[in-house]
């Protein structure tokens, strides 16, 4: 039945619930071993939360309650499918996928960041997409390597 033809509040409800789907990158899912088990542990929770859902009466409640759950279910499901577990680095050579890489900007700022898969970037929590604009930019590159151009030129001082 078309919700045109219920009550005013399950038109809002559906409105609410039909969410869109989240956006999947285009890059390769590539991602550590801590960050496997990281959508592993988002997708049981998001699990959890969906079955919490489904125990609710009220049908309108129900749908609210069970749409982001459900979306996250999705979009988890075909992340951990495509997810491309990368080993940590075997040397601190060069900067590649899984390095802890430290540097100076031209502005004087030091910052520390793990070059990580796009799901487990947090740049407050010192890691970064190696698709970001500054991984790509230090991915092969050595310790004193300079890259970027004009002021917003970064050294590399260290790689773990």
């Amino acid at each position: 039945m078309s919700v045109a033809f219920t009550k005013e509040e399950s038109a809002e409800t559906a409105s609410e619930t039909l969410l869109p789907d989240r956006p999947i990158s285009p890059h390769p899912n590539l991602v550590t071993k801590k960050g496997l088990q990281a959508l592993q542990t988002q997708l049981a929770e998001a699990r959890e939360a969906y079955e919490a859902a489904q125990a609710i009466d009220d049908v309108n409640e129900k749908r609210r309650q069970s749409a982001a759950p459900l979306r996250d279910v999705r979009y988890l499901t075909e992340r951990l499918r495509t997810a491309q577990v990368v080993p940590d680095p075997t040397s601190s050579d060069v900067v590649a996928f899984g390095s802890t890489v430290t540097f100076s900007r031209t502005d004087g700022r030091v910052q520390t960041y793990r070059i990580v898969g796009e799901d487990e970037a947090d740049p407050k929590a010192g890691t970064i997409s190696f698709v970001s604009p500054v991984a790509r930019a230090l991915m092969g590159k050595a310790v004193g390597d300079v890259v970027g151009s004009g002021n917003q030129e970064i050294e590399i001082l260290s790689i773990g």
